[in-house]
């Protein structure tokens, strides 16, 4: 009984250390990318989340971290680099929960950096996959701010050619700032992102 006692312990305080090194890991990991130390950052969020299999947040990081640093570049090489690496590190978890609608929304914001990187050759073969991708993540998370801002900011980049409705998809951008101001996280490290792009969205609707 004293073995099992002690057992039950030790694997409670080994949780618990665990636990606080992933919080610690993850905060020390934000505070590099808010201090623009992008590669420093998602190569810490890399090491976490080798360490850290039950949590799909480090690899999803790493996946915004490069996916959006592509979209600052116009290096061809680096564009594919980083975006190649995002894809990598977002199919782990993709693979593991093809239903989470965050991980829906990181692999269309992929798709669409390789649409902007060469419209030419990835237009017509992705533009398709990027509508599915928000549609889905909509129905399975019809509040979620993220997925309603990305999906409309996406079909206003491309209503030039598609000849969607603009005002229309201005309306789903401003529903999405009232969902940023209700939407609860999951966990402190879940994503929070979205609310300055969507009121900056805001501004060129009007």
């Amino acid at each position: 009984m004293i073995k099992l006692i002690i057992a039950i312990a030790l694997f409670i305080t080994t949780l618990v250390s665990a636990q606080g090194q992933f919080e610690q890991g993850m905060g020390k990991a934000f505070g590099l990318w808010k201090e623009g130390k992008n590669q420093e950052a998602s190569d810490l969020f890399e090491r976490i989340a080798s360490a850290e299999k039950n949590s799909w947040l480090p690899n999803y990081y790493v996946a915004l971290i490069n996916s959006t640093s592509a979209f600052q570049t116009n290096d061809k090489e680096k564009i594919n680099t980083l975006l190649t690496k995002a894809q990598a590190n977002l199919d782990i978890e993709m693979a593991k929960n093809p239903n989470n609608p965050e991980l829906l929304v990181m692999q269309a914001m992929i798709h669409t950096g390789w649409i902007a990187f060469d419209p030419m050759t990835y237009g017509m073969t992705l533009s398709g996959k990027v509508a599915e991708l928000y549609a889905k993540a909509e129905a399975i998370a019809p509040e979620n701010p993220r997925v309603v801002f990305c999906k409309a900011e996406f079909a206003i980049g491309g209503a030039k050619w598609t000849g969607a409705n603009v005002k229309e998809l201005c309306k789903d951008v401003e529903r999405s700032i009232g969902l940023f101001a209700t939407f609860k996280a999951e966990t402190p490290f879940s994503p929070k992102w979205g609310l300055d792009r969507a009121n900056e969205a805001l501004k060129n609707c009007k």
